[in-house]
């Protein structure tokens, strides 16, 4: 009976690698730079869902910090559910940034509310259709682990717990 629980155990790690494979092969492959010319973000988002102008170009840039650029939705059933995960890992974690990047959002208060209600205190920004295509974003959330280099290190989509995000960001 044992042996048929390992056996199984093995098979659903298995199967769900496969599928977890099959779902992140449309987003952009691992080791690749991160198309930094689509970011011109203008607003930030502070967590009492304030916005703050900003200039950069290149906002994201990790600045010497492993980053995670979360790309979300605020309508979203799983981003609701995670991005405190996220928040928990930011907050424990001095050496990490972290991004996150609505996008498909009915309008900017949604967005807002979005902030205010999760109290985020890393950056959220106001994504467009152009930053959609150039991550290639299909479905919520997305996730892309950058290095200090700003080289793609990691990527998932869908759910993740906080012991799942802090690995994914070693």
């Amino acid at each position: 009976m044992l042996r048929s629980l390992f056996l199984q155990a093995i098979f659903f790690v298995i199967v769900f690698n496969v599928i977890s494979w099959f779902r992140e092969s449309s987003m952009l492959a691992s080791d690749a730079k991160m198309p930094l010319n689509v970011f011109n973000v203008e607003q930030v988002l502070t967590k009492t869902g304030k916005s703050q102008k900003t200039n950069n170009k290149l906002f994201v840039q990790a600045q010497g910090k492993k980053t995670v650029l979360y790309f979300f939705a605020p309508w979203c059933q799983i981003c609701n559910l995670s991005i405190e995960n996220l928040e928990a890992v930011y907050q424990k974690n001095s050496d990490l940034a972290v991004m996150a990047i609505a996008l498909d959002y009915e309008d900017r208060q949604s967005v807002v509310d979005f902030v205010k209600r999760h109290q985020l205190t890393f950056p959220v920004v106001y994504g467009t259709a152009d930053i959609k295509v150039a991550f290639k974003i299909k479905a919520y959330p997305s996730y892309y682990i950058l290095s200090k280099e700003n080289s793609i290190v990691g990527k998932s989509l869908g759910y993740s717990t906080e012991t799942g995000l802090f690995l994914r960001t070693l």
